[in-house]
C-alpha cells in the first residue's frame, strides 16, 4: 500500500489527537496507552492485567469512544457458553411461504473492538472459542465460516490477585495475544489528579477522531517502516536466547522451562515498527526493540518451579538478555 507524505503526516496527526482524547479521561498511564495503541496498529490483541480499580475497563471504553468503530463488552463468567459470544442459529419462518429455516444471529464478538472483561473467569471451553477469531479473524459455526469486520481488536482483562474460581488461560491462547500489559498503581501526583477529576460533576467528552479506514491505513503504514538486517538478526538472537535447550546463557538454563517461539519474533518486530511510527520515525532502532521486548515476551517465557519459588519472573529474563545479547554496535 503506497501512501504519500501528506497522508502520512495526516495519519500521524490522528494518532496525536487520539492520545489527546484518551488523556481527557485517563490520567497518567501514558506508557500503557501507547502499548495498547501499538498493539492495535500492529494488528494484534492485548491482555491487560492489574488489580481492581486501576481503570482497565475505563481505559478500553475510552479508547472505543475515541475511535469511530463498533464496540462490545463481554463480561466473562463461569456460566458463559461459546454461543454467548459467537452467536447462535435460531429457527425462523417465512410468513409468505410458510417455509422454516435457520438464521445465524451474530454474537458480541462481531464488533471492531471487543472488551473481554475478566477473561480468566470463564472455563477453557469458552476461552478457546476466541482462538479462531483472534488468529484467523473469522469464526466457524455449524460448518459455516463468518468473517469478522476489520479492524478487529480484542482487549482482555484479568485480575492477578483473585485466583479462586478462575481458569488460567492456556499457553496456546496466551500466545495469540500480541502484548501482555501489566498495569501498576499511579504515582502520587497522578492519584491526586484522578481523585480531583472523578469526584466532581464535570464529565469530559471524548470525541471520535479516528475511523476504521484510517486504522487500516496506519496498520499498512506500520509494515512499511524499515528495519535493518542487523536488527532482525538481533531480534532472532534475543528470541533464541530465551530457549534453555539452545541458549548459551546460564541464567536462562537455570530459571526457564520453555522459551519463546518464532511468533514472539514476529510480534517484537511488528510492535517495534509501530513504536517507531509513534516516535515520528520510519526506521526501527534498538530502543524500540528493548521497550517492546517486555510486553512481547512476558507471556511467552515459561519459568520453572525453582524460579517461581524464588520470585524470578519472565521480565527478569528479558532484562538479563537485553543486557547480555550482542546487538549492532556492541552491548549496552
Amino acid at each position: 500500500m503506497k501512501i504519500d507524505e501528506s497522508q502520512v503526516q495526516s495519519l500521524l496527526g490522528k494518532l496525536t489527537q487520539l492520545k489527546s482524547e484518551i488523556g481527557k479521561v485517563i490520567v497518567g498511564q501514558e506508557a500503557i496507552v501507547e502499548e495498547i495503541l501499538v498493539a492495535m496498529l500492529a494488528g494484534g490483541h492485548c491482555l491487560l492485567e492489574g488489580v481492581p480499580g486501576l481503570a482497565k475497563t475505563l481505559m478500553v471504553r475510552t479508547l472505543s469512544q475515541a475511535l469511530a468503530l463498533s464496540f462490545r463488552r463481554i463480561q466473562f463468567t463461569p456460566d458463559l457458553m461459546p454461543t454467548d459470544i459467537l452467536g447462535t442459529e435460531v429457527l425462523e419462518e417465512d410468513h409468505t411461504t410458510g417455509r422454516r429455516f435457520f438464521k445465524f444471529v451474530k454474537g458480541p464478538l462481531f464488533a471492531n473492538i471487543v472488551l473481554a472483561d475478566e477473561i480468566n473467569r470463564t472455563p477453557p471451553k469458552t476461552q478457546s472459542a476466541l482462538l479462531e477469531a483472534m488468529q484467523e479473524f473469522e469464526i466457524t459455526y455449524a460448518g459455516q465460516t463468518y468473517p469478522l469486520d476489520r479492524p478487529f481488536f480484542i482487549l482482555a482483562t484479568q485480575n492477578p490477585i483473585e485466583q479462586a474460581g478462575t481458569y488460567p488461560l492456556p499457553e496456546a491462547q496466551l500466545d495469540r495475544f500480541l502484548l501482555y500489559i501489566k498495569i501498576g498503581y499511579p504515582s502520587a501526583d497522578e492519584e491526586t489528579a484522578i481523585l480531583s477529576n472523578t469526584t466532581g460533576s464535570k464529565k469530559p467528552v471524548v470525541n471520535a477522531v479516528v475511523g476504521g479506514e484510517e486504522i487500516k491505513a496506519l496498520q499498512a503504514l506500520v509494515r512499511e517502516v524499515s528495519i535493518s538486517d542487523d536488527l532482525v538478526r538481533y531480534v532472532s538472537g534475543l528470541i533464541r536466547a530465551t530457549r534453555p535447550d539452545t541458549s548459551s546463557h546460564a541464567y536462562v538454563k537455570e530459571w526457564v522451562r520453555w522459551g519463546a517461539g518464532p511468533r514472539a519474533g514476529q510480534a517484537l518486530i511488528l510492535t517495534a515498527k509501530a513504536r517507531a511510527l509513534f516516535q515520528q520515525r520510519y526506521a526501527v532502532v534498538a530502543e524500540d526493540i528493548h521497550m517492546m521486548a517486555y510486553p512481547v515476551l512476558r507471556h511467552r517465557i515459561l519459568m520453572n518451579f525453582k524460579a517461581e519459588a524464588e520470585g524470578i519472573g519472565s521480565d527478569d529474563v528479558t532484562k538479563h538478555l537485553i543486557k547480555e545479547v550482542e546487538r549492532p554496535g556492541g552491548r549496552l
